[in-house]
Formats: structure tokens, C-alpha cells, sequence
């Protein structure tokens, strides 16, 4: 990095902007943050950034980052009234978008920011906020590779792995990619463990075995907890992740794509949506499966190392 720092904008303050964001004030940046309610930006404020009331105000930093909910909220924040990109003398040099958006409207966004002579890099995340203070946040970038090198020092203080992946708007495929993925893994994890409880083994023994062996992954210790004691605290929901499937195998028409085991699990992710699993953690895949077999879990109620505790 150079020895002039650049000034930082952020825009968001959910659970997971504000989570990304502290990384970079802690880092001893200049960040100045906005949210929708200012009252979210505030915990920010607290601890060292400048916290304003609008995008707009974020014009004259060099980098802004973005983590907004959807489509929509992306648009407003860059090109809407209070956008970004709305000072008539101003723009940032970069806009980095961390968001879960179509690849339409990323693209969108990207041309709004051509027009300024901003350049535009979507930077998705994988990962909620225990991974983002853990340091073990990943993710995949794509446009400009000289706009990337110059982010690159914030991406490796937000987390532990940056990939760069090419131009354009390849970051949300590789974003929506890794998310079908997630929840595919997360559907065979339920279905065997129904397995194994079914055939009279404590859900924790089989996770530990399974965790310890060549099949295990940081995924699968992660999500261990949840399993055995049934804590369904929200991480990510089957509403976000039924979002991703659809937009997944949307992707795969258009490319000419077989998937049918990605097309069977957005079937049964929709269906814990139809029983009324909206805001609990995707996991809940657990419980469909054993209701499907007829089989009533009940928590283990016992201490489980998630694998994230030790992490930096």
C-alpha cells in the first residue's frame, strides 16, 4: 500500500456492513459511513469513523464501499436522488460493491459509474459476521485488475482470502456458484444425519466423525452447533438462499446447463419456505428432512467447537 491512505466511504450498516466495516476502521483507516437509519451507523461512529446522513456525502472519498440487501437498494444508493454518484462536481475514484445482486443490475450500476469515471468492482462476500470478525471472510472480485490492485490492501484487511476473477460481472456468478453449493451441501449433511440419528447415532458422534475425517471441511464444523443442539439462529435464510437457487438456475438456462441435483434442492428449499421456515437459519433443511422421515429431534444441549473461535 502506499503511504497515503485512501479515504474510505461505506455504505450500509446491517449486521454484516457493519461487521466489514469496524475491520477497516480498527485498521486505523479514514472511513466515513452512512446507513438508511443513522442510528446503525453510529456503533461505527463510536469507534473512530465519520458517520454522515446520505451516499451523496461519500462523493469526494477515493473508495466506497457498498453492502445493501437487494437490487433495488444498490440502484438507490449509487444513481438514486442521495446516490453516490449524484454530486454534480464529485465521484469516487473506485465503487466496490459487496452486495448479492442480479449480474443485470451489477452491470448496471457498473455503466452508471463509467459515466462519472468511476471504475466499478463487485466484490461479493462469502461468509456472515462471526466469519467477518474471525478474519476468515472470502471473496471473489471482478472488473479492472488495475482497480482491484489498488483495493486489494482493504480486501486483505477485511479478510483472509480475495480472488480475483476476471472482468465484467463474474463475481455474481462465482457469488451465486458458491451459494447453490452451500445449500446443496447443507441438504446431503441433513439427509445423512436423519440417516444416522435414524439408525440410533448421537447426531454430535457422527458430525465428530465426520468433521475429523477427509469428507469434513470448515463448512461442515461450522454448522455442527446448529445441528446438534438445534440452534437455528439466523445466518443466512432459505428466503436468501431460495433467491440464489432461482437466480442460479436461471443462469443455467441461459448457458445451456444441466443441473438436476441443484434443480431438486431449490425444490426442497422452497418447500421449507412453504412450511414456514423464513427467518430461522438454512439449516433448517435439518428438520425437513427428519420430518420427512418421521423422526422428532431434540437438542443435545451440549458444547460444540465451531471452528471459528481460534480464528484471527
Amino acid at each position: 500500500m502506499s503511504e497515503t491512505k485512501s479515504r474510505i466511504g461505506w455504505i450500509g450498516c446491517g449486521r454484516m456492513g457493519t461487521a466489514m466495516a469496524t475491520r477497516l476502521v480498527v485498521a486505523g483507516n479514514d472511513v466515513t459511513v452512512t446507513n438508511r437509519t443513522r442510528a446503525k451507523a453510529e456503533v461505527l461512529g463510536e469507534l473512530g469513523a465519520t458517520v454522515v446522513d446520505h451516499p451523496s456525502e461519500l462523493a469526494d472519498c477515493d473508495i466506497v464501499f457498498i453492502m445493501v440487501s437487494a437490487n433495488a437498494d444498490l440502484i438507490e444508493v449509487t444513481s438514486g436522488p442521495q446516490g453516490v454518484l449524484s454530486n454534480p462536481e464529485h465521484a469516487p475514484r473506485i465503487v466496490v460493491d459487496c452486495s448479492t445482486v442480479s449480474t443485470e443490475t451489477s452491470a448496471e450500476v457498473r455503466a452508471a459509474c463509467s459515466a462519472r469515471g468511476a471504475a466499478f468492482l463487485a466484490a461479493p462476500v462469502s461468509g456472515n459476521p462471526k466469519v467477518v470478525t474471525s478474519g476468515q471472510l472470502t471473496l471473489a472480485v471482478s472488473g479492472t485488475s488495475d482497480a482491484f490492485e489498488e483495493v486489494r490492501p482493504y480486501f486483505d484487511q477485511l479478510g483472509h482470502g480475495v480472488t480475483y476473477v476476471g472482468d465484467g460481472e463474474v463475481a455474481r456468478l462465482v457469488k451465486i456458484c458458491h451459494n447453490m453449493m452451500l445449500g446443496i451441501v447443507t441438504q446431503a449433511m441433513a439427509e445423512i444425519t436423519v440417516l444416522a440419528e435414524r439408525g440410533g447415532i448421537k447426531r454430535s458422534a457422527w458430525l465428530e466423525f465426520l468433521n475429523n475425517s477427509v469428507m469434513g471441511s470448515t463448512f461442515t464444523r461450522y454448522k455442527t452447533p446448529a445441528f446438534v443442539n438445534l440452534d437455528f439462529k439466523p445466518t443466512f435464510t432459505p428466503t436468501l438462499l431460495r433467491k440464489d437457487f432461482d437466480l442460479g438456475m436461471s443462469a443455467a438456462y441461459h448457458l445451456n446447463v444441466p443441473m438436476p441435483v441443484s434443480a431438486l434442492c431449490t425444490e426442497i428449499v422452497k418447500s421449507s419456505i412453504g412450511a414456514g421456515y423464513l427467518d430461522e437459519d438454512f439449516s433448517v433443511l435439518l428438520l425437513e428432512a427428519a420430518r420427512g422421515a418421521g423422526l422428532t429431534m431434540v437438542p443435545e444441549n451440549i458444547e460444540i467447537d465451531d471452528g471459528l473461535n481460534g480464528a484471527k
